[in-house]
């Protein structure tokens, strides 16, 4: 591994290899070039690829650093888990998921999925969404899993009527995602 192009703070993330290591650095500074060093130098001190762990911040770099961990030490980037956050979480709750009681085959809903479950929720329950605007319940929601309040946590601190008709929405459409075996973003 040629190391002679690296500069003192990337040389230095580099040889770190006891534990995480964050690195931030503006566009075209080399993090990438840095990262798929470090990688190569764990692996070379005997940490097995299957241990590791990248995290970047798009699909593109996250290709670009297996490619680049690759020609470093061949055959071995499939094995490195080089990533985005949003993938690697998913990947994560595909494994163990079931042990929150969903099915591996799990969806997630995105906002128009979201949009079309309220819907649905509004009529079941026939409320008009000119009262309680339908933006208004999902950001509610949003809010609410955000704190890790679930809907009978919320209705015991409240006594407010509209908080009530929101927090109840809240609770069907956890059980239709529940129904469903999917989760949202903010699961």
């Amino acid at each position: 591994m040629d190391k002679s192009k690296l500069n003192k703070k990337q040389l230095e993330a580099v040889e770190h290899i006891d534990g995480p290591l964050l690195i931030l650095a503006g566009a075209g500074s080399g993090k990438t070039m840095a990262m798929t060093h470090r990688i190569a130098n764990i692996i070379e001190h005997g940490i097995s690829p299957y241990n590791i762990l990248a995290v970047t911040f798009t699909n593109k770099a996250a290709t670009e650093m297996r490619e680049r961990v690759e020609r470093i030490i061949p055959n071995v980037g499939s094995s490195i888990w080089v990533m985005t956050f949003h993938a690697s979480c998913v990947r994560m709750l595909r494994r163990f998921i079931d042990r929150i009681g969903y099915d591996n085959n799990f969806s997630i809903y995105d906002t128009e999925d979201q949009k079309t479950l309220i819907k649905r929720i509004y009529k079941n329950l026939n409320l008009d969404p000119k009262i309680i605007k339908e933006k208004t319940a999902i950001r509610a929601i949003s809010s609410y899993k955000d704190e890790l309040t679930s809907p009978e946590e919320a209705l015991r601190q409240t006594n407010d009527f509209y908080d009530r008709q929101i927090i109840n929405i809240y609770s069907e459409y956890q059980k239709a995602l529940k129904q469903n075996n999917a989760l949202d973003f903010d699961d």
